[in-house]
């Protein structure tokens, strides 16, 4: 019996946003569609465990979905391990919190600010391949600071 995974690509077949993983079946599923990496912002539930046997690299940057903002170093910890990852040809990003629905798709954006994109255009494409994303204001204001703060740094 297959675990039904809710995710979209966001990045060509690079990078996917999506919910929780929860449990060694769907762990399997995603290491024999070809992630590598997985990106998990849930406060409750550290993925490495169940990772470990498939030869995935985790990153658990946990955060809780409160609606209050999230600070840059959030933002920086999940970039800089996602960037890396997909400067490597063949590997494949599972970004993910819970459901897939507010934490994972801002992470997606800030990620595609980190190879480039606008806060805006970023947002307007993972908001375009993800039906379910929803982007609260608090969160879209900690994207945009940590972009401006990114950017007056370097």
């Amino acid at each position: 019996m297959a675990v039904e995974l809710h995710f979209d690509f966001v990045l060509a077949d690079r990078m996917a946003v999506g919910g929780g993983i929860w449990c060694a079946q769907a762990m399997a599923e995603l290491a024999q569609m070809g992630f590598t990496h997985i990106l998990s912002l849930q406060a409750d539930f550290d993925d490495r465990e169940l990772a470990a046997e498939h030869g995935i690299e985790v990153l658990w940057n946990p955060v809780e979905d409160d609606l209050e903002p999230k600070p840059p170093l959030f933002f920086e910890r999940s970039v800089a391990f996602a960037v890396a990852a997909l400067q490597t040809p063949g590997t494949r990003l599972y970004v993910h919190c819970s459901a897939g629905v507010h934490r994972a798709p801002i992470t997606a954006a800030a990620i595609l600010c980190g190879l480039g994109c606008t806060p805006a255009e970023a947002v307007g494409l993972v908001g375009a391949r993800r039906a379910w994303a929803k982007f609260p204001p608090t969160y879209l204001e900690s994207l945009e600071r940590w972009h401006r703060e990114r950017n007056a740094a370097a």
